[in-house]
Order: structure tokens, then C-alpha cells, then sequence
């Protein structure tokens, strides 16, 4: 199930084999699996990114404040 966060600080991930790229701050959708994360977030009108990034990685953003849980 799906919930939503803000981005509030510095939050990355990297894509494929390419460099680490920031997440803008803001709204994202936040789906949680045991093993990673997929954030979703309106990149431009009309246009998604997507990023997935380990669980844990994740979880140290979320205590470190950089991503903020909706109740």
C-alpha cells in the first residue's frame, strides 16, 4: 500500500550504472516492499520520476528527517 512523504532534505539514488541524482524536495508517493523503496514524484507537468533505493537507505533518511512520513 502506498502512503505519502516530503522530501525535506538531501535525498539520492542512483540510476543503473550512472551517477547519484537528488530527488527533488516536496510531495512523493512512497511504496514500501521488505527489501527497497519506490518514491514517485511529478518530475515536470505531466511528467513522473520514479527512483527505487534500498530499504535501508530509506529508513536512515527517515530517521535522519530527510524524508517526513504523512500521518
Amino acid at each position: 500500500m502506498s502512503q505519502f512523504a516530503a522530501i525535506a532534505g538531501k535525498v539520492a539514488y542512483t540510476p543503473g550504472d550512472g551517477m547519484p541524482m537528488e530527488i527533488p524536495r516536496g510531495r512523493v508517493e512512497v511504496n514500501l516492499a521488505p527489501d527497497s523503496a519506490t518514491l514517485s514524484w511529478e518530475a515536470d507537468r505531466g511528467v513522473t520520476g520514479v527512483a527505487a533505493i534500498p530499504r535501508t537507505t530509506f529508513d536512515e533518511y527517515v530517521r535522519a528527517g530527510k524524508i517526513i512520513l504523512e500521518a
